[in-house]
């Protein structure tokens, strides 16, 4: 009877967290801003991929690099294929934990920071990074702002055009959740 009531138990907790709300988001916007002497350089996608899981906190979040567009078409071959080698290092990946409670079930903005791993071509390092959620009548937003620096990442720039390119990329990233069943 004592092992029927531990399987029961666990199966319980397992059905539990399979019926738990996760939010899910597929055009989450995600823009990059250089400033540098010489030029500004500016991009931006709506193709983000998130979910999020309340419950637990976790989250994650995954762009394709050519996803982004640039104003100018030679920059955005350049960012490609010289810079962020795209075809060798196709997304760009966070994956991490929300360290404050949101309730999702109460209209407010909630400041939170979020611990995870940040790839980045090739590269991976563990960041804290701040951001707010918003719900508003059973809607989940998220945004967040922080800074990349390229030689974290084991991103060159080289020399000939360091005046151009600065060496911390400014990262806003906007997503709206809609909530959908685990299985």
């Amino acid at each position: 009877m004592k092992y029927i009531c531990i399987i029961l138990l666990a199966w319980l907790s397992i059905k539990n967290q399979a019926g738990q709300d996760l939010y899910a988001c597929k055009n989450a916007k995600i823009s990059l801003f250089s400033s540098a002497p010489l030029e500004d350089i500016q991009a931006s996608s709506s193709s983000g991929t998130s979910v999020y899981n309340p419950a637990t906190g976790d989250l994650a979040f995954s762009v394709g690099i050519r996803s982004f567009q640039f104003p100018k078409s030679l920059m955005q071959e350049h960012f490609n294929e010289n810079y962020m080698e795209s075809d060798k290092y196709p997304k760009a990946t966070f994956k991490g934990k929300i360290k404050e409670p949101v309730d999702v079930t109460k209209n407010g903005s909630y400041p939170v920071n979020v611990t995870g791993e940040l790839s980045v071509h090739g590269v991976t390092q563990t960041r804290t990074i701040p951001g707010t959620v918003v719900v508003n009548n059973g809607t989940v937003s998220m945004t967040s702002e922080f800074m990349v620096k390229c030689a974290d990442h084991k991103i060159d720039i080289p020399t000939l055009v360091f005046k151009k390119i600065a060496e911390s990329i400014k990262m806003n990233v906007s997503a709206t959740y809609t909530a959908v069943k685990s299985s």
